[in-house]
């Protein structure tokens, strides 16, 4: 069994490797390197390697002061899923959000993502809404846990 490394991005190199899985995962919207950069100011990011192998990266919006409420996303490349990777990324990304003073757990997922959305449902998840972005032709669907 390979031994999974979780981290912050260091540098531009990580920031690279979470803006790659981002940009796999969720195609309708591509980041640049500077919009990554602007994101991990003001969000908490994560990347994952199994061994020295790129296999996803996360995501922890800090809870809204008025709601208590934190997004946690994690996400894993398709050739990397059913391994546990995205459990353990979720898990971290739900303790970093409940030490940050969260009380509810929301994460969002792109409609065609069904790995995703599954995911989600299996750890607790329940749809509150879909909506499309401006220009958006899929919908994205927010789910809040349990």
């Amino acid at each position: 069994m390979s031994a999974l490394r979780i981290q912050q991005p260091s540098g531009d190199a990580g920031l690279g490797d979470w803006q790659h899985v981002h940009n796999v995962i969720i195609p309708t919207h591509p980041l640049s390197l500077d919009e990554v950069r602007e994101r991990a100011e003001r969000n908490h990011l994560e990347v994952a390697y199994s061994d020295d192998v790129l296999v996803g990266c996360s995501t922890v919006r800090p809870p809204a002061d008025d709601t208590r409420t934190a997004t946690v996303i994690a996400r894993v490349l398709a050739a990397h899923r059913r391994q546990g990777f995205g459990t353990e990324l979720y898990a971290r990304g739900v303790d970093r959000a409940r030490k940050l003073g969260a009380q509810t757990i929301e994460t969002v997922v792109l409609s065609c993502n069904e790995d995703g959305l599954r995911f989600a449902e299996k750890h607790g998840f329940v749809e509150i809404e879909r909506y499309l972005l401006p220009g958006d032709t899929i919908p994205w669907v927010d789910l809040r846990l349990r």
